[in-house]
C-alpha cells in the first residue's frame, strides 16, 4: 500500500513539472532581435535568399508560409517508461516522462531521424507536396558560413515565412526568435494536428484551440489562402458527388459562376478528359491570387470560397463576424495577421538548452 502511494506522488511530482496547458503555447523565452549579437546579419541573409527565389518563382511565397504552418501545427507527444529495479530485496520504480515538444522545432524539415520513422514531410497530411525546402537549405548553408552553429533552422523558417508574406503584399512584422530545432519527425503525429480542406468550423476550432490559438486568429489565419493553389482532387467532390445518399452533385454554398469556371479546369474524375487534367491546380483565390491581401475573405462572401474548410467560415455563425471585418477593412486584416503569425511561432517550441542548432536542416547532428 506504501509503494502505491509512493508511485502515485511521484507521477503527481513529475507531472507537475511538465509545462501547463495555459504556459506550453507562449514561448516566452524568444524575444526580437534575438541574433543582435551572436549573428547581427542573419534576418538580412534569410530575406535576400527569400527575396531571390519569390522573384524566380512567386509560388515559393505560399510554400514557405505552409512550411512555418505546418511545421508548428504538429502537436506534442508524451511517452511514459516504467522500468524496475530490483535492490536489497525491494522492488522499486522508476517513472520516466519524456516530453517531446514537436511545435516550431523545424521537425517538418528532416529527412530522416536517429529512430528510423517516417518522417513528417512524408506524410500523406502534408501530401508530398511542400515547396521551398531548397530555400530553407540556402538560407542555413550562407547562415552558416557567416554564424557556425548560431541560427537554428525554426528560426529561418520563422523568419522566410515572415519575408515571404511581406513580398506578397503584407505589412511588415517583427519576428521573435531564440527557438531551437527537434531531433524527432513523426509523419504519425500529422494526422490529428494538420486539418484537411474538408473540416467543419467546429473541429478546426478544436485543432486551432489546443495550439492555444482562438477562433479569431483561426479566420485571420485563414486569410494565408490569398495565394497559392490547390490540386482540384483536394476540392472537386463539392463539384461532383458533394452529397451521395442525397443525389447532391454539386455544393450549394458554391456560387454557380464560379463552379462553372472551376469545372472547365476540373473535369469530372473518371472521364477520359479528367486524365489530362491530372496535376491540375487553381488558385486558392480568386480574386487576387498573386497577393496576399483580405480579397480571400471577400470571395468567401460571394461564395467563392475553394475549399470547404475556408467556405465554412463564411457560412457558420460563430466566424461569420470576422469574416466579414476582415473583408471589410484590409489593413486591420493584415496587421492581425502578422500577430497572429508571431503567436503561431509560440506553439510549442524548444529554447535555451533544449533540443540543438542543426549544422543541416534536413538531419539532425
Amino acid at each position: 500500500m506504501e509503494v502505491s502511494h509512493v508511485i502515485i506522488a511521484t507521477v503527481l511530482v513529475l507531472y507537475s513539472l511538465l509545462p501547463s496547458a495555459a504556459n506550453k503555447h507562449r514561448g516566452n523565452h524568444l524575444h526580437v532581435g534575438f541574433y543582435d549579437r551572436s549573428c547581427p546579419e542573419a534576418e538580412q541573409i534569410v530575406g535576400h535568399v527569400v527575396s531571390n527565389a519569390v522573384r524566380k518563382h512567386s509560388s515559393i511565397a505560399p510554400g514557405l508560409i505552409r512550411l512555418h504552418f505546418h511545421d508548428c501545427f504538429v502537436n506534442v507527444s508524451l511517452f511514459l517508461s516504467l522500468p524496475r529495479l530490483l535492490l536489497h530485496g525491494l522492488m522499486w520504480l522508476f517513472i520516466t516522462l519524456y516530453y517531446i515538444k514537436q511545435g516550431c522545432d523545424a521537425s517538418i524539415l528532416l529527412d530522416a531521424t536517429p529512430s528510423g520513422e517516417v518522417v513528417e514531410k512524408e506524410s500523406p497530411a502534408n501530401g508530398k507536396s511542400l515547396r521551398g525546402l531548397e530555400v530553407i537549405d540556402q538560407a542555413k548553408a550562407r547562415l552558416e558560413h557567416v554564424c557556425p552553429r548560431t541560427v537554428s533552422c525554426a528560426d529561418i523558417l520563422a523568419f522566410a515565412a515572415r519575408d515571404a508574406a511581406v513580398l506578397a503584399g503584407l505589412l511588415h512584422y517583427h519576428v521573435p526568435a531564440g527557438r531551437r530545432d527537434g531531433r524527432s519527425s513523426r509523419a504519425a503525429d500529422t494526422f490529428d494536428n494538420l486539418p484537411p480542406p474538408s473540416f467543419p468550423v467546429d473541429k478546426l476550432t478544436d485543432i486551432f484551440t489546443k495550439k492555444g490559438l482562438t477562433q479569431e486568429e483561426m479566420v485571420t489565419l485563414s486569410g494565408a489562402h490569398s495565394i497559392g493553389a490547390a490540386h482540384c482532387f483536394t476540392f472537386d467532390y463539392r463539384l461532383y458527388n458533394f452529397n451521395s445518399t442525397e443525389s447532391q452533385r454539386q455544393d450549394p454554398s458554391i456560387d454557380v459562376l464560379y463552379a462553372y469556371f472551376l469545372k472547365l479546369g476540373c473535369p469530372e474524375p473518371g472521364t477520359p478528359v479528367a486524365e489530362n487534367s491530372r496535376g491540375t491546380t487553381v488558385p486558392l483565390d480568386s480574386i487576387s491570387p498573386a497577393t496576399l491581401d483580405n480579397m480571400y475573405y471577400m470571395g468567401l462572401m460571394a461564395q467563392r470560397g475553394l475549399l470547404a474548410s475556408d467556405q465554412a467560415l463564411a457560412n457558420d455563425p460563430n466566424t461569420r463576424k470576422f469574416v466579414r471585418e476582415m473583408a471589410l477593412n484590409p489593413v486591420k486584416w493584415s496587421k492581425k495577421f502578422g500577430k497572429a503569425m508571431i503567436r503561431l511561432g509560440r506553439v510549442d517550441v524548444l529554447t535555451r538548452k533544449k533540443g540543438e542548432i542543426r549544422n543541416y536542416c534536413r538531419l539532425v547532428n
